[in-house]
């Protein structure tokens, strides 16, 4: 586990570098569009703040256009999009062979992000080791993409992703928000499961919990963990809502991801802004 004197370092360090700035490449590895012309909106600001490319995933089949979407987003803008397949239900049967199929015709480098355990505007509670989704990740693991997974930790949901992970070394599964920590249960998880990759979207100023206030410096307990495992996260913004894309707002969220990455060791913030991403989603 992470140590006393490693939190005191990470404060210190993190204290030492407010007001920082990560100036180097970014990949945005979780959002998501809430209409057609969102994308336009973003690009902009991409361009602006030197995103280099976003991945598009569905919202776990609330949205039901997301497929058009994406798609669309993707042919537009070919250069910048990474697309995913959305999955909105990982406990269907019939899903993996329709996502081998899919996978087969499509340049879509994900899939998800897929609704396992969410506990707040929904009410959905998955196992996932159920063999419908086991057959999902055999599938992904064939295929070499990997599945962005929203999967709210317990003690007890964190017990049956180890076991999910175990049986599927081969398959990579993405920890969308972190499992919204806390960083000791993550923590546990990277170090039992070396196919676990975890990424930061939605731990903006916006949401909660957070990775730092909008102006305030980065948690150390997360920043220990991060500095800890720096080829295991991602940095992902996950706008979602119309309000998200206003110009404004997307200064504010690009800015404060580039902030929050100059409190991280120079090497490290390029591993998870760019390179752990780059690597995973196979850009070139």
């Amino acid at each position: 586990m992470i140590s006393v004197a490693l939190l005191v370092v990470a404060f210190v360090w993190g204290s030492s570098a407010a007001g920082a700035e990560y100036k180097g490449p970014l990949i945005d590895a979780h959002s998501h569009l809430p209409n057609a012309g969102a994308i336009d909106a973003y690009v902009d600001a991409m361009k602006r703040h030197n995103i280099a490319k976003v991945v598009l995933l569905g919202v776990g089949g609330v949205q039901k256009d997301d497929p058009a979407r994406i798609a669309a987003a993707a042919r537009t803008y070919g250069d910048r999009v990474i697309a995913a397949l959305p999955l909105p239900d990982p406990t269907d049967g019939g899903a993996a062979a329709r996502l081998d199929a899919e996978l087969a015709r499509s340049t879509a480098r994900a899939i998800g992000e897929v609704h396992l355990r969410q506990v707040g505007r929904r009410t959905i509670d998955r196992d996932p080791g159920d063999p419908a989704f086991g057959k999902i990740l055999d599938v992904a693991a064939r295929r070499g993409v990997p599945v962005v997974v929203h999967y709210e930790l317990t003690d007890v949901a964190a017990t049956a992703l180890d076991r999910a992970l175990a049986a599927h070394r081969k398959a990579t599964l993405v920890l969308a928000h972190a499992g919204e920590g806390p960083p000791r249960r993550v923590e546990g998880l990277l170090t039992r499961n070396p196919n676990l990759v975890v990424d930061l979207s939605g731990m903006h100023f916006q949401r909660k919990p957070a990775l730092a206030s909008e102006t305030g410096p980065l948690d150390p307990a997360w920043k220990a963990l991060i500095e800890a495992f720096p080829d295991r996260f991602l940095m992902g913004v996950d706008v979602w809502a119309p309000r998200l894309f206003e110009p404004a707002m997307l200064d504010r969220l690009f800015t404060w991801t580039r902030r929050v990455l100059g409190e991280l060791r120079p090497d490290v913030a390029e591993r998870v802004a760019y390179r752990n991403a780059a690597a995973l989603f196979r850009v070139e």
